[in-house]
């Protein structure tokens, strides 16, 4: 399984032939696509490319993805199997998943766009993630991401309050333990209990959604 992870420069090219070919509305950045990835990799069921794919296009259908050529078709394809398979090793070894956050206009790093990536993944499979959210000891793990999404209606049994900036810190330091947990969770696998201070890796650039 080749997993490389995406440098710099390929997660910018990535990007611009998403908001290229899909809908500059809706399309996904990097961010958005590591939360989603983590979300789809961590949860309890197999949701099929056809049906996430579009969403990282914003549109509605495979059938709406038209690539411009058969090179460029391939490439985009095979940069977002490297960042899904990356993401998936370190999971699967026990590792930690460093997230993939970019500062916004004003050079701060918040973590939304990651956790509504997150967020939409979950959603895709609502029902089976009722599991972990209902668990009274590790339950906790999805607050990182309710609280960076801030989603104030979340569809899911969780407590979320609007965070302080050093909160929102907080939150971002044990986000990586907490997607780890979760995958474990589903897993049952051995999980710790307790978050700990994790890693985030920060782009250097990179669009943003409205």
């Amino acid at each position: 399984m080749h997993s490389q992870p995406l440098t710099d420069t390929e997660l910018a090219h990535l990007e611009d032939c998403i908001f290229t070919i899909g809908d500059q509305n809706e399309a996904m950045t990097p961010e958005m696509i590591d939360g989603f990835f983590c979300a789809l990799i961590c949860g309890p069921e197999v949701v099929p490319p056809s049906e996430y794919m579009p969403h990282i296009f914003g549109v509605e259908s495979m059938e709406e993805i038209v690539f411009r050529n058969a090179k460029e078709a391939q490439e985009v394809i095979d940069l977002l199997n490297r960042h899904w398979n990356t993401i998936a090793r370190e999971l699967m070894q026990n590792k930690i998943h460093s997230a993939l956050v970019g500062e916004d206009e004003e050079g701060n790093v918040t973590g939304r766009e990651w956790a509504w990536g997150f967020h939409l993944g979950m959603h895709l499979r609502q029902d089976s993630w009722e599991r972990l959210a209902a668990d009274e000891e590790f339950g906790t793990a999805l607050v990182p991401v309710a609280v960076l999404a801030e989603d104030e209606e979340s569809d899911l049994t969780i407590d979320a309050k609007a965070a302080t900036p050093e909160e929102r810190e907080m939150m971002l330091d044990v986000l990586a333990d907490s997607v780890l947990i979760i995958y474990n969770f589903f897993r049952d696998k051995p999980k710790p209990t307790v978050l700990k201070r994790g890693k985030k890796n920060v782009l250097s650039s990179g669009k943003k959604k409205a």
